[in-house]
């Protein structure tokens, strides 16, 4: 029974969603084939394609993947009609009476509703539908088996795990050949895969899942983004704060996180008689400095950010490197404004969320405005003029936008931004959210001009999201070829012989003083074996020095990609370098 994550725009939209759609029965037909007993549950069409699950007698293989798509192909060759029948409930039942989960799936269907049933061949699906006319429709150049994973029923731990195949299904085989180009291309990039062989960080199962390890080279990367965040915030009218990592159960309890997130927060633990939680949000801290003092309308607006390191429980089966973690660093601000700046508060943030992710690299944004969801806290009138102000900001921006109705936390409406990748894959990153639920909770004020106490609106925005899910994209983005003022090492300098070693460490030196971070190859390799391992490195610039350039003072320069500057000082390459660093150059300029 398919679900309808995702329901097709577009005629070419609609035209694969029935053939994946298709596609995915035809698989589920030649698992029977070959594994008669099996138990198959649901098999939606997904972006890209479509997966199926199954209970299964053992564990499937690569070239159990191989067998089940050659009896797909017999399938589709046989031109099956797929036929549409409507069942009661009871006859539903009875004609899967060997299958539980589609059992199971009937007495889920809404009363009043069709029970329809699609077959096609020996085949027949628990299944709204749409699909193609038939299996002749279906190319069977045109689809892979991608891989197997496990899969809890209806998503839920407690219930049986099953075994999820993936796959692909599209109109040609051009089409197909050129999607599985891009899967090789974003395993390339995998920013695990990268990690590793960059050697910018890790993970350790055995010392706690979900936790990150920063190596030196990627933690040069994460100071550089962090020196680019702090400048940018500082020069855009915020302050810096530093809060605990454990706070008092009453705060959690108050701020309404015990409530609503008890399930992602990790035990308490207990400090004097008392328990204490490691916070999960940095939002309530922020609170209690506003409290510490009365303010003034002539105060506000407050901009407060803080590279703040936050845990949350994440299920050990959506861990994903550094893309889905238990500790990460949130780059987190909350903005105190009275009713009559709100407007102009969230435009400027707006403004300055698409500069930063410009200054990354990062050009296609889509903007998404969540709205009021049907629990929730807040007045109508608070509700409305929140959204209105976030349209506002969106439309004076021209960005492109989609309305996510109901989408809003209980606490706020919100804007997220989406970026695309190098690879055309949308990512979520920043939200900028109103709350009225966290100002009331606090009994939050300030002292307007008629000298009355009233609520101050707040605002949360995290940018970047935070350090680690934006590294793991930034890693990906990039292909982990860096531009030079985020590359670990920008510069190896590479002797030709050993009697350039002393003039190497002097290059390095000059490299140094100007705020460049370099390498000198002293190994026993030889010379092109250093310059290829600098490449695989990913180093934007080798400085390869022999005679004639310690002679001159001057350093031959190869840039990544293997085009070479003409012969220059070492003064006048340590200055380049230097400058790209400093302006934060996105691309190397060969020239």
């Amino acid at each position: 029974m398919a679900t309808t994550d995702s329901r097709p725009q577009t005629d070419r939209e609609e035209e694969l969603y029935r053939i994946r759609h298709s596609t995915a029965h035809v698989m589920a037909e030649a698992v029977l084939r070959v594994f008669p007993d099996a138990e198959f549950a649901i098999g939606p069409p997904i972006e890209n394609g479509f997966y199926y699950d199954f209970r299964l007698p053992r564990s499937l293989t690569p070239e159990d993947l191989e067998v089940i798509e050659e009896h797909m192909r017999e399938i589709i060759s046989g031109d099956f009609s797929f036929e549409r029948q409507v069942v009661s409930r009871d006859e539903a039942k009875q004609l899967f009476a060997s299958q539980p989960f589609k059992v199971e799936l009937v007495d889920t269907i809404p009363e009043g509703d069709e029970v329809s049933l699609y077959t096609q061949g020996e085949f027949t699906d628990l299944c709204r539908g749409p699909h193609v006319e038939s299996t002749k429709q279906l190319s069977a150049k045109a689809f892979k088996l991608l891989s197997v994973a496990g899969a809890y029923w209806r998503g839920d731990e407690k219930q049986p795990m099953l075994q999820r195949i993936y796959g692909t299904a599209w109109k040609t085989p051009k089409e197909l050949r050129a999607h599985l180009d891009h899967l090789a291309e974003v395993e390339k990039r995998d920013h695990r895969k990268v990690g590793r062989e960059l050697d910018l960080f890790s993970t350790h199962e055995e010392a706690g899942p979900g936790l990150i390890y920063w190596h030196p080279k990627g933690s040069r990367i994460r100071l550089a983004v962090e020196d680019y965040w702090r400048d940018a915030h500082l020069s855009s009218g915020y302050d810096m704060l530093y809060t605990p990592h454990v706070g008092k159960s009453w705060l959690w309890e108050k701020s309404g996180h015990l409530d609503f997130y008890k399930e992602n927060m990790y035990a308490p633990m207990e400090i004097d008689n008392a328990e204490y939680y490691a916070k999960p949000m940095n939002c309530p801290f922020h609170i209690m400095i506003y409290k510490t003092q009365t303010r003034s309308y002539r105060d506000l607006p407050l901009r407060w950010a803080e590279l703040g390191t936050v845990y949350r429980y994440e299920r050990s089966g959506v861990l994903h490197g550094l893309l889905r973690v238990r500790g990460f660093t949130q780059d987190d601000a909350h903005i105190f404004c009275t009713p009559d700046q709100v407007e102009d508060e969230i435009l400027t943030v707006l403004r300055f969320s698409l500069q930063v992710w410009r200054d990354f690299g990062f050009k296609d944004i889509k903007a998404y405005l969540a709205t009021r969801p049907e629990k929730s806290v807040g007045d109508d009138e608070s509700w409305s003029k929140a959204a209105e102000s976030l349209r506002k900001a969106i439309e004076a921006e021209g960005l492109s936008y989609e309305m996510d109705e109901g989408g809003g936390a209980f606490y706020g409406p919100k804007i997220d931004l989406k970026i695309k990748d190098a690879l055309g894959r949308e990512w979520q990153m920043s939200t900028i959210q109103f709350d009225f639920n966290l100002p009331e909770r606090f009994d939050m004020s300030f002292v307007d001009d008629d000298g009355k106490e009233k609520r101050p609106y707040m605002v949360h925005r995290a940018l970047l999201g935070s350090i680690e899910r934006f590294f793991g994209v930034l890693i990906e983005h990039f292909g982990g070829a860096f531009p030079v003022w985020l590359a670990p090492v920008q510069v190896v300098v590479v002797p030709v012989a050993p009697a350039f070693f002393e003039y190497a460490q002097k290059v390095a030196t000059e490299l140094r003083d100007k705020g460049c971070r370099v390498e000198v190859d002293l190994s026993d390799a030889r010379m092109n074996a250093k310059i290829r391992n600098a490449g695989t490195a990913k180093v934007p610039y080798v400085a390869i020095v022999g005679e004639k350039e310690m002679e001159s003072e001057g350093v031959a320069v190869r840039v990544r990609g293997g085009a070479q500057l003409p012969l220059m000082t070492a003064a006048a390459f340590a200055e380049r370098v230097a400058e790209e660093n400093s302006s934060r150059t996105l691309s190397l300029d060969p020239a």
